[in-house]
């Protein structure tokens, strides 16, 4: 289940979200992403976040994010790091009832991130903006969802300590510093907050806020 401000809901079931994480997957690899490349979000919380983080995973690649409300040099200090090859984004936010337009702030990351080969813009409910079709190297979510169509989801084998997402420090002290968090780490970490510490079992209801 998820909603935004304008109070409009929708519901993703399993079935369904395997069938859009498959086909971003496949959409990914056709735009040249393999094991240990880094994708990157330029993103708010929405479900093709999720999607996107859950596609870049099961091909072995890297994820890292920033919120669409980072400005251009909190950006690139972030993902210049890890030499990202594909950017998934956002050209706007709606927040407070204003849509905030981030357009030319887009314009200037990709142009300091010359090391990205395709960008994905995410359109939809609550946004605006969109190209037809490939612009610049740039194309749609939906065009990469139709380029995966009717992919089977697959999962690329990684050693334990194969990177899943890179996070930052705050930057308060120079360049924000790489925090890598591994497949096996995560895992175990999950297990013991989710199973140890909140004694969670499969007939329980879990809301994070």
């Amino acid at each position: 289940l998820y909603g935004n401000e304008a109070g409009e809901l929708g519901t993703i079931g399993y079935t369904e979200l395997g069938r859009r994480v498959a086909a971003a997957a496949a959409g990914l690899r056709r735009l040249g992403v393999a094991k240990g490349d880094r994708v990157v979000a330029y993103l708010p919380n929405v479900p093709e976040t999720v999607i996107a983080m859950m596609a870049t995973a099961s091909i072995g690649a890297i994820w890292s994010s920033c919120a669409p409300e980072f400005g251009v040099s909190s950006v690139v200090d972030r993902f210049a790091q890890i030499e990202p090859k594909v950017l998934v984004t956002v050209d706007g936010y709606r927040y407070g009832g204003a849509w905030h337009d981030r357009r030319d702030a887009l314009a200037e990351i990709r142009r300091r991130l010359p090391t990205l080969e395709g960008t994905v813009l995410v359109t939809g409910p609550g946004r605006e903006g969109s190209p037809s079709g490939d612009e610049g190297g740039m194309t749609t979510w939906e065009r990469l969802l139709e380029d995966g169509a009717g992919a089977e989801l697959a999962f690329e084998p990684v050693p334990f300590d194969h990177p899943l997402w890179v996070l930052y420090s705050s930057g308060t002290t120079g360049l924000p510093k790489a925090i890598v968090h591994g497949h096996g780490g995560i895992a175990l970490e999950l297990l013991k907050s989710v199973s140890l510490q909140l004694d969670l079992g499969p007939a329980d209801r879990f809301f994070w806020f």
